[in-house]
């Protein structure tokens, strides 16, 4: 405070020094650059580009504190014993300084997303105010929606209609959206794409701290057995790519995609030198032009639906084989039946959250409803197929180690920096990393863990959800866990 005081005082505001509190940040900014050694004027020049106009004032008193602290710190000799120093990168170059929900936020617009809802909730909210700056020059719009409830259903809708369509928000608002993704999932819609940020629960919680207590929860978000994903990246570049790829994910395999980021990933600063897709297609699933005809018959045993049954004199059945329609949910090889959307010649359908046939009826036929959800669940395997093995799991560090690591989301970074440490150390160590949470790569994480000489579990929850989720899916327990909450 006393430099504060100072810098103040050369402006004459000296008497204001608890209003610009706030400043304790840049004078300990000032004095971590003293103790590293690096150039003071380049981060000057940072520091005034944050304050334009009306405010550059406050930029120069934030410069004038740091420098004062900077100076403060050189005139002590013991400073020069500080182990670490930093340098100037020796060719300056165009590099990215952003926060996960930004990195989140610019995934959606590269995907194409057309449509955002949101309800206001830490830390979810920033992403879509952040994508309501762009919504002009990216041709979205963004709907802040009355509730939860409006913004899960309203994406769903807009999913329906044909365009890519997504969503955010924290634990308590996701406990509110559980039903619009059951009706996603029934009726097969084309997404929406969810960012769940996970916080501190439960109820409210703590709102503006890191915890990862959503995994179950998003695993088993609503009522009855339904196929959705669940993927959860560990850093900022993860971020870029499973965000991306969800987009795909929906369309292809026509259902809700969850990506399970946290507080941590929204909020921390991350320097990346370039933004990246390493899987930078975009594909649209399959999609009904006005010629995708189903022959009448593939709807299964007794029923005919729209099909009157019988011909224009009232005598004798058609041949249903030779009776063609469009069938939205129709009985496909892979499950996945063409999806139609509004202004398309014959793609109408009915579409319900009640169980139905494949023309969209409801149904509690037995046969029907068999077939149905082996139609739908059966998309989970095809994903999985399909879904890079990067995007599953990753292996870090050596294939065979004495000890195995087995985690997931924001605390990768951390692990990594402490496998650098123990390896230093002369320590045998490697980290499983999950992150394709549904549908689980069971048999290549079965294959690690039971070859691995000792296993634990490292989260940030309190009763260790990935660990549970491993033994549900694989059949080994991890005994030795090191749970935060």
């Amino acid at each position: 405070m006393e430099i504060i005081k100072k810098a103040l005082e050369e402006v004459g505001k000296g008497e204001q020094a608890r209003r610009y509190e706030v400043m304790k940040n840049t004078v300990g900014l000032g004095a971590s650059l003293a103790l590293c050694d690096y150039p003071f004027d380049l981060v000057a020049e940072v520091i005034r580009s944050q304050f334009k106009g009306k405010r550059a004032e406050v930029g120069e008193l934030n410069v004038r504190a740091a420098k004062l602290a900077f100076e403060h710190v050189k005139q002590h000799e013991n400073a020069k014993e500080f182990p670490y120093t930093l340098k100037p990168g020796k060719e300056p170059k165009a590099r990215i300084l952003a926060k996960g929900y930004e990195i989140h936020a610019i995934a959606k617009l590269k995907a194409g997303c057309a449509f955002q809802t949101y309800y206001p909730i830490s830390p979810a909210t920033d992403e879509s105010v952040f994508l309501e700056r762009q919504q002009r020059d990216y041709n979205l719009l963004v709907v802040q929606c009355e509730d939860e409830i409006s913004s899960i259903n309203m994406a769903v809708g807009a999913a329906h209609m044909g365009v890519r369509a997504s969503t955010a928000t924290s634990g308590p608002g996701f406990a509110l959206m559980v039903e619009g993704i059951g009706f996603a999932s029934i009726t097969e819609a084309p997404g929406p794409v969810l960012v769940l940020y996970q916080r501190g629960g439960p109820s409210t919680g703590m709102p503006t701290r890191q915890e990862q207590g959503d995994l179950q929860f998003a695993l088993h978000p609503a009522q009855g057995d339904f196929p959705h994903l669940v993927i959860a990246p560990g850093d900022l570049r993860e971020c870029y790519q499973d965000t991306f790829s969800a987009f795909n994910w929906a369309e292809r395999y026509q259902m809700p995609i969850i990506v399970l980021s946290d507080k941590k990933l929204a909020s921390v600063y991350t320097t990346i030198d370039k933004l990246e897709l390493k899987y930078d297609q975009i594909d649209r699933g399959e999609v009904f032009t006005g010629t995708e005809w189903t022959a009448v018959d593939a709807k299964g045993p007794n029923d005919s639906g729209s099909q009157a049954g019988h011909n224009g004199n009232g005598h004798g059945k058609l041949d249903l084989a030779q009776v063609k329609e469009y069938l939205r949910y129709a009985m496909t090889p892979d499950g996945v039946s063409p999806r139609s959307r509004p202004g398309i010649r014959g793609g109408r359908y009915w579409a319900t959250s009640d169980e139905h046939d494949p023309d969209g009826h409801i149904t509690e036929g037995v046969e029907m409803r068999v077939a149905m959800m082996e139609k739908r669940m059966g998309k989970l395997t095809l994903a999985q197929k399909a879904i890079p093995q990067d995007q599953q799991y990753v292996l870090h560090g050596p294939k065979e180690a004495d000890l195995t690591v087995v985690a997931w989301g924001s605390t990768k970074g951390t692990i990594l920096d402490a496998l650098r440490a123990l390896e230093a150390q002369g320590k045998n160590v490697n980290f499983l990393q999950c992150r394709l949470m549904k549908p689980f790569p069971a048999d290549a994480v079965a294959a690690i863990l039971r070859s691995a000489k000792r296993i634990v579990s490292v989260e940030e929850n309190y009763i260790g959800q990935l660990a549970q989720l491993v033994q549900e899916q694989t059949g080994v327990m991890i005994t030795d866990r090191i749970n935060k909450f």
